[in-house]
């Protein structure tokens, strides 16, 4: 009899794998009445750069009007939501595949405290939003004078008649 070593890391792999492949079949599965179109979830790709002034935040938002979009910002969280269209046209003969996602998205990110709402810009060019966060600015601490001895003015004049 060959003793086989039991690995639990690989296991827990087998267990996530499995896990994602359920998860995949079921987002990804044909939806009854949709024509066996499948159904995904359309998140939009996001970028987020800091420059030396502002986070600069771009969405991909390819085939959503302007219209479509909405961007809040509430608490330090900035939401942007909206909805890109199905167009399908209907076709009696022959097989097509619609590889294109479509339905309501809706990305949260939260930003560093301080951040003016008033002064936050958004573009939309070519679909791609563009939205601009001015950092905050930073606290500087107050600076404190320390006197010894007495009052400032009592140490000026103590200096001079030295």
């Amino acid at each position: 009899m060959a003793l086989i070593r039991w690995e639990p890391v690989r296991e827990m792999n087998t267990i996530q794998s499995e896990m994602n492949r359920l998860f995949n079949t079921y987002f990804d599965s044909p939806t009854p009445g949709n024509g066996g179109s499948t159904l995904r979830r359309w998140i939009p790709a996001m970028d987020l750069v800091e420059t030396a002034q502002d986070f600069v935040l771009r969405a991909d938002l390819p085939g959503v009007a302007e219209d479509d979009v909405k961007i809040e910002l509430e608490d330090r969280v900035l939401t942007i939501a909206g909805e890109r269209k199905a167009e399908h046209e209907e076709r009696k003969e022959g097989y097509y595949r619609v590889e294109r996602s479509s339905g309501s998205f809706n990305r949260t990110l939260t930003l560093p405290e301080g951040v003016d709402p008033a002064a936050v810009k958004a573009s939309f060019d070519k679909g791609v939003l563009e939205v601009r966060i001015p950092k905050p600015e930073e606290k500087k601490p107050h600076r404190v004078a320390i006197s010894i001895g007495g009052s400032p003015e009592a140490i000026e004049g103590s200096s001079s008649a030295s």
